[in-house]
């Protein structure tokens, strides 16, 4: 045996202390990746929360502000599956590339994809979704949703599906796990709710390429999408239907049609599609599809949740609670849905007359405006600026052709939801938040046409100084918020030097008091008479007609008197007959009278309805009456019990981000109570820290310090090491960049924060 010397035994040693080293140090690096991973943001979105109860979220794939949203369709009708998915839910009909989040209208689900495994007659007449043959059952257990990425396990075809997008085309995966020919159905008839085809086309380009378009009416009247669709295997074979007739040829147009294509697999399993649309036409899909042409599914998906990453780390926050994470970022995830992008890659985009405008900006639709005016929009001020000056521009291009500013846009369809104008405080929120690249001539002149029409309710106005409830229905709240929209237009007018129209707008803002009784407290209907509207129940609710209130009572839509809240306590008699009466609101019965009660009076706390949007400014009226303590105590129980981890995470519907705009704001400690005033009320912070990064670089970071389950009332509060006793804060304070820092403890500090506010 050959002897080891010395020298050759401490090389060795050496040379496997090395290794072992090496190891260990890649196993750290792998380590320390893991740790990264497990605080990237996105880690903890969760897209089913709203899934469930009354959300309406969907749970599928888009990144933000996106055209398309990839998601899956259960196939059923009614009002819980407004977004084409309910977690309650156990069959999957396709995933179609278009969604909205939150509504509380059905709408979209257009173009619609799903891959089988056998030969299926696409002839048929479907009364429910398992009547559809391409149906399929699946299950949670095999489920998943991640920011910009979604899979399911379809179980009777045994496949595997995965969905992702980019900005203007969505990605489906099918990996065929299973026995079978593999196919993939599209069925352009395909529709749910409020939606039903008109014309449909498919054409069959090349060996991969197929194009076509759908055009519907629903909500939206006049939806046109026309789409490109690529596969990246080739045709071997395929079956078209026209008007639920089989056609032997290589395109087809109809009022429905559909079509299966058949795959040879061999090698990879997968069979990929890439979808692009256009509200313009083949051509201009076409051209979106270009941008994404060299993308595959997995770089696609790895670039969306990047995206995400870089959008979510607009704010930051800090918590020893995991669930409190969840709820957030969540939340901030659901903020950057909609709006969503609408013009093409060459800035075309579609106007409901069917004119085709050609803009230098990036056109927007999806304005949920009477719900997302409130937080939603004042979130994007504060982290994406440049995008409120692209939406403001798209509603004065939507101005040009309707000669008012939009109410309620859906794919570039005016639905006329909802009461009030409320295009009109974003546009007057942008102005005084300093917001440029629109012109703001241009946006006052929109704003005072606008409120100068003799529509909805607006004649009225203008004959009898307030809305009568023998005129049209829901007149307390269409007559509150024009005073608000006045309000707004009168600010505008003050600004530009329009001295008359300032007069004129500030003296018609005050028209919400002609609807204050001072015997009950409450706003009531008043005939064109003048006499109140009886009898009167303040919890009674009935949905949309013979109303005087939307979606509410008077309970809930009483307190909307944003601009002018020192004058509004006075009516009450001051701030003490008013805080019992504001106190009463949160601690009364929480029965709603009525037969047909609407459906959106949720989340409940007395007569407070949190899951719907005019309540959701009203526990901050109590910084206004010099108790910012009990704002603090309620904000608190609202964070606490109205919001959490689970699909029926949301009180109400999400209403394109809204609701989660709500607990964004309050969670951080802010809220915008009135949001074209730019300024911010101050409530009750549940994270140690929350660092917003402002789009110029600078940050602006809340510290709670003592924050707890217990220690939610603010002891004192300092601006930049500076004392700062008052419960608001302005925009230009915010955007300037510090430290605002608060003091918790268990106890009330009825000495801090009833100085002067911020307005």
């Amino acid at each position: 045996m050959a002897k080891i010397s010395v020298q050759m035994l401490n090389k060795t040693i050496f040379l496997l202390t090395l290794v072992a080293l090496l190891s260990c140090k890649k196993k750290e690096e792998q380590s320390t990746a893991e740790e990264k991973e497990n605080l990237k943001l996105t880690a903890h979105v969760d897209p089913f929360i709203g899934t469930g109860g009354h959300g309406h979220t969907y749970p599928g794939a888009t990144v933000p502000f996106g055209m398309v949203q990839v998601s899956p369709d259960n196939g059923r009708n009614g009002w819980d599956w407004c977004s084409g998915y309910h977690y309650s839910d156990s069959i999957v009909s396709g995933f179609s590339n278009l969604h909205l989040s939150g509504t509380g209208i059905g709408d979209l689900a257009d173009i619609l994809l799903m891959p089988a495994a056998e030969e299926l007659d696409l002839t048929g007449t479907y009364e429910t979704p398992q009547d559809r043959p391409y149906a399929s059952r699946y299950s949670h257990k095999r489920e998943r949703a991640e920011p910009g990425y979604y899979s399911v396990y379809l179980e009777d075809p045994q496949i595997k599906v995965g969905l992702t997008a980019t900005q203007r085309t969505g990605y489906q995966k099918y990996n065929y796990e299973g026995a079978g020919e593999a196919s993939v159905i599209l069925d352009l008839g395909f529709a749910i709710n409020w939606d039903a085809p008109t014309e449909t086309a498919i054409k069959i380009e090349n060996e991969t390429t197929i194009s076509g378009y759908r055009h519907s009416t629903g909500w939206a009247k006049n939806q046109k999408v026309f789409f490109v669709a690529e596969f990246s295997k080739p045709i071997a074979r395929h079956n078209l239907v026209q008007d639920k007739k089989s056609v032997d040829a290589d395109s087809v147009a109809g009022k429905t049609t559909a079509a299966q294509f058949f795959f040879n697999i061999d090698g990879s399993r997968d069979v990929i599609v890439k979808v692009s649309v256009s509200s313009v036409s083949v051509a201009n899909a076409k051209e979106n599809f270009a941008v994404s042409e060299a993308v595959d599914f997995e770089t696609a998906k790895a670039d969306a949740k990047k995206i995400w990453e870089d959008q979510l780390d607009h704010i930051v926050v800090a918590t020893p609670t995991d669930s409190l994470k969840t709820i957030f970022y969540s939340a901030l995830y659901h903020t950057q849905i909609a709006p969503v992008t609408f013009s093409d890659v060459n800035g075309e985009f579609r106007q409901e007359n069917d004119s085709i405008v050609k803009a230098d900006f990036t056109a927007y639709a999806t304005l949920s405006l009477w719900d997302t005016f409130r937080a939603e929009n004042p979130l994007l001020t504060l982290l994406e600026p440049e995008k409120v000056s692209d939406i403001v521009n798209s509603m004065l291009t939507y101005y040009e052709v309707h000669k008012s500013l939009p109410v309620w846009t859906l794919y570039g369809n005016e639905t006329n939801t909802m009461t009030g104008n409320h295009a009109i405080p974003v546009i007057a929120e942008a102005y005084f938040k300093g917001i440029k690249g629109f012109d703001a001539e241009q946006a006052f002149e929109a704003m005072k046409n606008t409120q100068m029409r003799d529509e909805r309710g607006l004649e009225f106005l203008k004959a009898f100084g307030y809305i009568p409830y023998d005129k049209i229905d829901e007149s307390v709240t269409f007559n509150l918020e024009y005073a608000y929209n006045d309000w707004c237009v009168a600010q505008m007018a003050k600004a530009l030097g329009h001295d008359k129209d300032y007069a004129y707008f500030a003296e018609r803002s005050k028209s919400y008091e002609k609807l204050y009784d001072p015997e009950t407290g409450f706003m009531r209907g008043k005939s064109s008479k003048g006499a109140w509207h009886e009898p009167f129940d303040p919890k009674f609710s009935r949905h949309r007609e013979n109303t005087d209130y939307t979606e509410g009572n008077a309970w809930q839509h009483s307190w909307f008197v944003l601009h002018d809240t020192d004058n509004f306590i006075k009516l009450h008699g001051g701030s003490e007959p008013f805080t019992e009466m504001l106190e009463q609101l949160f601690t009364e019965s929480s029965e709603i009278t009525g037969d047909h009660i609407s459906n959106d009076i949720s989340g409940l706390i007395g007569q407070y309805a949190h899951g719907n949007e005019p309540s959701h400014h009203i526990a901050y009226l109590f910084n206004r009456t010099g108790k910012p303590w009990r704002t603090q105590y309620w904000i608190n129980q609202i964070l606490k019990t109205q919001y959490n981890t689970t699909p029926n995470g949301l009180s109400g519907n999400e209403d394109a981000g809204q609701m989660s705009a709500w607990y964004v704001w309050s969670s951080m400690g802010l809220y915008p109570f009135n949001p074209a005033s730019a300024a911010y009320e101050i409530g009750s912070p549940v994270y140690e820290k929350s660092t917003i990064n402002l789009p110029s670089g600078k940050r602006f970071t809340i510290v709670a310090e003592g924050v707890s389950q217990e220690n939610f009332y603010i002891q004192s509060a300092s601006l930049n090491g500076e004392d700062f006793n008052q419960t608001s804060i302005t925009h230009e304070q915010i955007i300037t960049g510090g430290e605002l820092k608060l003091v918790m403890g268990a106890t009330p500090n009825k000495s801090w924060g009833v100085t002067t506010q911020a307005e």
